[in-house]
């Protein structure tokens, strides 16, 4: 990265797995002389300095922001219009200011209010785990993941220049980036995140609903498939919350192709319709096979776990 003129300095709005891993990342390779903390939990704020995760925390949102060049929003979509309200109060001119939540359309939305001077870039790393707080962050969280920016309607000179900077920034710590439209990026990732988790939501609540099945049983016997479906239910609920109310029309939208291809493989059950079930089993295994082959995930047994576990 040697052609990359790092930050003076970062400062990190809402320190945990995200916020907390792109802080690590930059130390790593260099991408800013110094990086501040604000978390509104004063505890997360003390564990994120104590963990080397940030180089100081501060006690304010308008402490933290004062001479940074880079801020990174990394707080639930539902909190982002008031953030923007806070970026335009207390951020210099000419910082750059990004966030990594899963939901865009909203977040353009809110960021078209901030003023001119400020360059606010939108983007998800698409990348995470179950894990939330300052203890979750790994430096190499976006290694060969996708970063996508979905850039203001903007086309002044000193806009552009920091749209380029932010995949600068992002291909520094080792992702890939793509430029998307919100909307666009909103249906797709109702696809590939958002109705996952939702479905794994409601199978795990389901399961623990039978009243005639043990919780004790439920546990015990989880298979890797129902045990999968419960590393995913266990992520942020304060987060997946503003997802969803953030992301309505996509989310339904993809919710009713579902509903449908749900009742399609009921009917194909109760029929013994066998045909109808292999074509459905036989394309969900190419996609994940093509998934494995572009290199997003593992292609060893078991996904990669350690058999002995």
């Amino acid at each position: 990265m040697s052609e990359f003129t790092p930050f003076k300095r970062a400062a990190v709005i809402g320190v945990g797995l995200v916020g907390g891993s792109l802080a690590l990342a930059m130390r790593v390779e260099k991408l800013a002389d110094k990086i501040v903390g604000y978390d509104l939990d004063a505890d997360v704020r003390a564990r994120a300095v104590k963990l080397g995760v940030v180089d100081e925390a501060a006690e304010t949102f308008a402490a933290a922001v004062k001479n940074a060049d880079l801020v990174i929003l990394s707080a639930p979509v539902g909190a982002m219009a008031s953030l923007c309200k806070e970026v335009n109060a207390h951020a210099g001119d000419g910082a750059l200011v990004i966030d990594v939540g899963s939901v865009k359309e909203t977040v353009a939305e809110a960021a078209a209010h901030v003023r001119p001077g400020v360059h606010f870039v939108p983007c998800h790393p698409v990348a995470g785990t179950e894990q939330s707080g300052p203890e979750a962050a790994f430096a190499t969280l976006f290694k060969d993941r996708w970063s996508i920016l979905t850039p203001l309607p903007r086309t002044d000179p000193a806009y552009l220049a920091a749209v380029e900077r932010a995949g600068a920034l992002w291909r520094g710590v080792g992702a890939n980036v793509e430029m998307m439209d919100a909307g666009h990026h909103d249906l797709a990732l109702a696809v590939t995140s958002h109705l996952p988790h939702l479905i794994a939501f409601t199978l795990v609540c389901a399961a623990d609903d039978l009243e005639n099945v043990a919780a004790a049983e439920i546990v015990k016997y989880s298979a890797g498939g129902f045990r999968d479906f419960t590393r995913i239910a266990a992520s942020d609920p304060v987060m997946w919350r503003d997802v969803f109310l953030n992301n309505k029309a996509a989310t339904l939208e993809v919710l009713g192709r579902f509903t449908e291809e749900l009742a399609l493989l009921q009917r194909a059950i109760r029929w013994g319709d066998g045909e109808t079930l292999h074509e459905a089993f036989s394309r969900g295994r190419s996609l994940r096979r093509a998934i494995v082959a572009a290199g997003q995930e593992m292609a060893e047994p078991n996904f990669g776990r350690d058999k002995k576990k």
